[in-house]
């Protein structure tokens, strides 16, 4: 399979559980940062913040995964996250069992929060 050049041919490729649970969480995450950007980098879906890495996302064969890469994000949301913690800044989730929109708009809010206190590197 070709490497994704788009969000929405990353999409287009998915089976349709995994697709319709990502496309989702891709609305829950522009709703709650409207001025970040979309892309694709290391082949999955990415959210940028001022250019930045803010979060990306990936459907897997059996699960699918929010990367926040944060462990403010971890500490911010504690037990509510905990179900769905693998590794260090993995977040795993099931087509059948997805992230609740309030758990996506806190671990979002965490990670601006975390994205804006860190300042841009030159």
């Amino acid at each position: 399979m070709a490497a994704p050049t788009s969000v929405d041919d990353y999409m287009a490729a998915l089976p349709e559980a995994p697709r319709a649970a990502l496309e989702k969480l891709r609305e829950q995450i522009k709703a709650a940062a409207p001025q970040a950007t979309e892309t694709i980098s290391y082949e999955m879906p990415t959210f940028k913040l001022d250019g930045r890495f803010l979060v990306s996302y990936a459907a897997f064969k059996n699960h699918c995964s929010l990367f926040p890469s944060s462990e403010k994000v971890i500490e911010a949301c504690g037990d509510e996250l905990t179900p769905y913690l693998s590794g260090k800044g993995t977040i795993r989730f099931t087509t059948d069992k997805p992230l609740s929109p309030a758990l996506v708009k806190k671990i979002m809010e965490a990670r601006i929060e975390e994205h804006v206190a860190v300042p841009r590197r030159r």
